[in-house]
């Protein structure tokens, strides 16, 4: 465990909910953050819901073992907080994390483990109205859920390259004539 500790009790626990998307790692780097300001360690944690059975080439089922999959999901999840937090500062470096895998849906798993955090940190995929409406969304339930107060937040932007002279000189000049249909 590189890089990871253990929770202590002294600033509380900063809870985030990861699940490996960009928007999840912008909750990372904010929660590590508020760890930092508070004092406080931050526990990551990856609710994952196994498939009941797999089908196998043969046609037999093969039933997933819960404990392999869920070790499997939580390494992975450390190697990908270990790369997010090795581009931060030394400061946000120093904060203790942990992470966990639990089985079960991500809105409970995560109403669960904020019962006595100082705060529960989210990602916002930001789907709209309608989607969110239609599919649920693990924000809105951990705001609505939540046993302390929630952080809801919005992925970064994506970066886009910067603009030539030549793109500027174009953008800042007449449009170029032509047939208008």
């Amino acid at each position: 465990m590189d890089g990871m500790d253990t929770i202590g009790d002294d600033g509380g626990t900063v809870v985030v909910g990861f699940d490996g998307s960009r928007h999840a790692e912008a909750a990372v780097r904010w929660a590590i953050a508020e760890g930092g300001r508070r004092g406080a360690a931050v526990r990551v944690v990856v609710a994952h819901e196994p498939p009941d059975a797999w089908m196998t080439t043969y046609g037999y089922p093969l039933i997933a073992d819960s404990g392999e999959l869920r070790a499997a999901v939580e390494e992975t999840a450390r190697e990908r907080v270990e790369e997010v937090r090795a581009a931060l500062g030394d400061a946000d470096r120093a904060v203790p994390v942990t992470v966990v895998a639990i089985t079960g849906p991500a809105a409970h798993v995560l109403t669960q483990e904020a019962q006595g955090a100082a705060v529960l940190v989210v990602g916002h995929r930001g789907r709209g109205g309608l989607r969110s409406a239609l599919l649920g969304s693990v924000g809105l339930s951990a705001v609505l859920h939540a046993p302390c107060p929630v952080t809801v937040v919005p992925a970064a932007p994506v970066p886009h390259e910067e603009a030539t002279e030549d793109d500027l000189a174009f953008l800042a000049g007449p449009l170029p004539a032509g047939p208008l249909a």
